[in-house]
């Protein structure tokens, strides 16, 4: 048992609908030292990749890849699920479907902040159906970058996300990934 996964153990909970509340310490209140465990074991399974940005998805995802870019000693873009009068110019834009919020949104980020040049990981803190992430490699691919891997907290092994993402070719590595999940028993087992 990893890091990670003795603390969903310890402090997360298991909600009827395959939710997996681990707001105590990674999707509300953040506990730093943990990020920083997980920013140093993605710098370490990603220490062959060229990164020189990271992606994720406002708004759970911003404080991982944060901490995770320190180790990786580059910028963090994320996209945002709506667009301000402070975004000037053009944009990159896909629809989001999210599993948690029941809601569609449409993700945007600026053109000036991601293009050929670049060579992405992107980082957030689930992955469920893979909506988030197809999205995140639609603009990514529509900027003429690369992706240069995906870095998820944690996974729902269960549901089709990961299979589909590993199946389309990306390098997909998850720190805990969920096998099954009992809201009766509270419980869940991992990978």
């Amino acid at each position: 048992m990893n890091f990670l996964e003795k603390r969903i153990l310890d402090e997360g909970s298991v909600l009827p609908g395959n939710v997996l509340k681990v707001d105590k310490f990674l999707n509300h209140q953040l506990d730093i030292s943990l990020l920083k465990q997980m920013g140093e074991e993605w710098k370490k399974r990603f220490q062959d990749a060229e990164v020189n940005k990271i992606l994720t998805i406002e708004a759970s995802g911003i404080g991982i890849a944060c901490i995770a870019a320190e180790y990786f000693d580059v910028p963090v873009v994320f996209a945002k699920k709506s667009k301000s009068i402070n975004i000037e110019g053009d944009v990159y834009m896909a629809e989001v479907e999210s599993f948690t919020h029941k809601t569609v949104n449409r993700v945007i980020v600026s053109k000036r902040f991601l293009g050929p040049e670049d060579k992405v990981l992107i980082i957030d803190d689930f992955l469920a159906n893979g909506c988030a992430l197809k999205g995140l490699i639609q603009i990514t691919e529509e900027a003429g970058a690369k992706v240069s891997g995906i870095g998820i907290a944690i996974e729902k092994g269960f549901q089709q996300g990961g299979k589909m993402i590993r199946d389309m070719g990306y390098r997909l590595e998850s720190l805990a990934i969920v096998e099954s999940m009992d809201p009766e028993k509270g419980v869940c087992t991992f990978r």
